[in-house]
């Protein structure tokens, strides 16, 4: 019996079994109609953040935010001729560079004024003799640094300070009053004579000139040998 309801099944060759694979979507034509949108899930769209598109870094049609002012003060005039400084800042600039050049130290101690003027230094202790105080700032024991350096700012140009106040002095270097960024291409040859270049980059870094500088009362007092800004 079960051979006989076989043999009445017709047989198929794979060639008659109907692909049941659904056709591909075709893409809709121009009178398609686009489906209604999903009904309202309850999200109101506006309560969707939105990160907004980046503004340019520089923002051409925004005015300069930079605002340039003038300095209070205009730069100190630098003088050159020694002969136009007072005969007594001319005497003791001399006396300075005599000492300087005879390589002791303690030929300066005389013209530090000693007593309640004397000579402002860098001191160590308020007690500290000012010739030690030189020589524990100079590279070598013997302060000869510090007397090479003297030699060099009192060959520069100069300036005239806080005219017409008690603290009226005569300054060497002139890069003292006059900012680093107005020096012209001559005067960075003469502070490089000076100082080193890395100096000179970490003084524009801070803005001012902050090496050994030289003060004379228009008197003829040497008022201070200073370091720093």
């Amino acid at each position: 019996m079960f051979a006989s309801i076989t043999a009445a099944l017709p047989a198929f060759a794979l060639s008659d079994i109907r692909d049941i694979t659904p056709p591909a979507a075709e893409p809709p034509g121009p009178d398609a109609i686009t489906p209604a949108a999903p009904e309202d899930d309850g999200i109101i769209e506006d309560s969707i953040p939105v990160i907004p598109d980046p503004d340019p870094l520089i923002r051409r049609d925004m005015p300069d935010l930079v605002e340039t002012t003038e300095p209070d003060t205009p730069p100190a005039e630098v003088i050159y001729n020694i002969e136009q400084a007072p005969e007594p800042v001319r005497r003791m600039r001399q006396l300075i560079i005599d000492a300087a050049t005879t390589g002791d130290i303690s030929k300066l101690k005389p013209l530090m004024n000693p007593g309640p003027d004397q000579t402002t230094v860098p001191l160590q202790d308020p007690e500290q003799d000012p010739i030690d105080a030189l020589k524990a700032l100079s590279g070598d024991s013997d302060g000869m640094e510090i007397l090479a350096i003297l030699l060099d700012i009192l060959s520069t140009g100069f300036v005239q300070v806080d005219k017409g106040t008690p603290d009226e002095a005569y300054v060497w270097p002139y890069f003292a009053g006059k900012s680093l960024g107005l020096l012209t291409p001559q005067e960075k040859v003469e502070l490089l004579r000076i100082v080193t270049a890395g100096d000179v980059a970490e003084m524009q870094e801070y803005g001012n000139y902050n090496f050994f500088r030289v003060g004379i009362t228009p008197d003829g007092r040497w008022k201070f040998l200073s370091v720093g800004d």
